[in-house]
């Protein structure tokens, strides 16, 4: 007997599947190389799963991400707004750690990093900042917040670094509106490629 969160994702899953089919145009139909390569079919083919990776970021993966997460927290959103400000001394905060952390002269410590953050998030003038939204937005009954940026299984250097600039801005910006909040900000990865074996990369 299926347990109605499982039909929930399921109908989440083929109503994504569903307009995807009838939506999908091929974004550029002029690929010769490739076509003389590969064949015309081969490369639309290719051309829709490409298309269906990036769908399942916010078609799939969040909305399956939420509905496991309601039996549990107390708010369970995607895609929300994080706050708009932050103070100057915690940005040179968020730019030292990072460039401690580029240099390898710094051990990445998020407790620490946090707490870093914490204490100058109000000691400073404010500004107005536009940061990305965050894709998963939890908060659990004790009022802990659980941000997490959901991404590729296989980002770059220099997207991981964005990645953990994002993550600190969350941070400050949060911390800026409530001083004393749990935060926990998080990078998400849908699945680990290298299953059996441990995340490695």
């Amino acid at each position: 007997m299926h347990s109605q969160r499982q039909i929930v994702i399921k109908e989440k899953i083929k109503d994504c599947l569903r307009a995807k089919f009838q939506s999908y145009e091929p974004e550029t139909d002029k690929m010769p190389f490739h076509y003389r390569l590969l064949g015309k079919d081969r490369m639309a083919l290719y051309s829709f799963i490409q298309s269906l990776n990036t769908t399942f970021g916010v078609s799939i993966y969040e909305p399956v991400a939420i509905a496991l997460a309601r039996e549990r927290f107390k708010v369970a959103k995607t895609q929300v707004k994080p706050g708009d400000r932050i103070g100057t001394k915690a940005q040179q905060q968020i730019q030292t750690i990072m460039d401690g952390l580029r240099t390898a002269n710094r051990e990445p410590n998020k407790y620490a990093e946090i707490e870093a953050l914490r204490a100058v998030c109000r000691t400073s003038d404010l500004e107005t900042v536009k940061l990305t939204q965050v894709d998963v937005w939890l908060e659990n009954h004790e009022g802990e917040l659980f941000l997490i940026d959901l991404k590729t299984v296989k980002p770059n250097r220099g997207g991981v670094e964005k990645i953990k600039r994002t993550l600190l801005e969350w941070t400050a910006a949060e911390l800026t509106k409530k001083p004393e909040k749990v935060i926990n900000t998080i990078i998400g990865f849908p699945y680990n490629p290298y299953e059996p074996k441990p995340y490695s990369r």
